[in-house]
């Protein structure tokens, strides 16, 4: 027989009943000074763009500035492992993006864990990302990509902006879930991808759909597939690459953490700030300029999603033996 002990009143130490006592006070005043926003790109990229498009908004709701601090280098991950080891009082927050989910398992040893020193806070943005060659190619429909890839394999070669960026894991799923095989050249970032492929250097790349759209209406290239379901203004005549794979939606996403630890009040505010300000009419119009797709998503829920998106990363790269060389 088992016997079940009555719960007992513990009484809280003074230092731990102050702290319980004042968190909901720092919270309903938060904030009282400028907040940072942390960006692991240079400035004037594109996910620097997003930062400087997010800030105001966020910061006309927050009744404080919100400053957008670049911290480049390795892709991403000193502006996470900055933001990881600021105090967690929601004054040093994170432009969080899917790269640093692909970075836990490429680069164990990175210094931190993006879903354990954070406090996911709120979705932001899509970044759907298109496949294009020249317009000679072969194909020029998600289908007939994948029938012509899986017909010559090794035949095609296709660039991207890097190993473990969303770009080159996206074609490895597309590999992996159609049999098909062709090989990967990664680049030193994106600018020289398109003009290779105008060129004939490269048959097939994976870029911003918004970079896509720009040389598609001058016809220097043609868009082959969406890369996800997004819509976006300007691709409506590139179908995505779910038509041929059945449930293949694959897109970087950028989402706002805080380190791990701040109180949930202050939490639940700044997700209500990212809530208002997706919807301004300013950030709608100058998100589809930058090629984003306004992506919200509660704490809670986006919690969730980025564990649920970690392990399907581990699994492809697993599964397709990618390292990070």
């Amino acid at each position: 027989m088992k016997v079940f002990a009555l719960p007992t009143r513990r009484r809280l130490p003074l230092g731990a009943l102050a702290v319980a006592t004042a968190a909901p006070a720092l919270a309903q005043d938060y904030p009282t000074r400028p907040v940072r926003l942390f960006v692991g790109y240079s400035a004037g990229g594109g996910m620097d763009a997003v930062a400087r498009l997010i800030a105001p908004a966020l910061g006309a709701q927050l009744g404080q500035q919100v400053v957008v601090e670049n911290r480049p280098g390795a892709a991403g991950p000193l502006a996470a492992d900055a933001v990881a080891r600021s105090p967690a009082d929601g004054y040093a927050l994170l432009l969080g993006e899917s790269g640093l989910l692909i970075a836990q398992h490429l680069q164990p040893r990175a210094g931190f864990d993006p879903l354990k020193d954070f406090a996911p806070v709120g979705g932001l943005f899509n970044l759907p990302l298109m496949i294009v060659s020249r317009p000679d190619f072969a194909a020029s429909s998600p289908r007939t990509l994948i029938d012509e890839l899986k017909a010559h394999p090794g035949k095609y070669a296709y660039a991207t902006s890097g190993v473990g960026t969303v770009h080159h894991l996206g074609m490895e799923m597309l590999k992996g879930r159609s049999g098909a095989f062709v090989l990967h050249i990664p680049y030193r970032g994106a600018s020289q991808i398109v003009p290779d492929i105008i060129g004939g250097q490269v048959p097939l790349g994976v870029v911003s759909a918004a970079a896509g759209i720009a040389q598609i209406r001058g016809g220097k290239i043609k868009g082959l597939a969406m890369m996800s379901d997004d819509k976006l203004a300007g691709a409506e005549g590139v179908a995505p690459l779910s038509q041929g794979l059945p449930g293949f939606n694959v897109a970087p996403r950028l989402y706002l953490a805080a380190p791990a630890g701040t109180p949930p009040a202050i939490v639940v505010k700044l997700e209500e700030a990212v809530r208002i300000a997706l919807a301004k009419s300013e950030v709608v119009h100058g998100a589809a300029a930058q090629g984003a797709v306004p992506a919200p998503m509660r704490a809670d829920a986006l919690k969730a999603d980025l564990a649920r998106e970690s392990a399907d990363w581990a699994n492809l790269i697993k599964a397709q033996k990618i390292s990070a060389q």
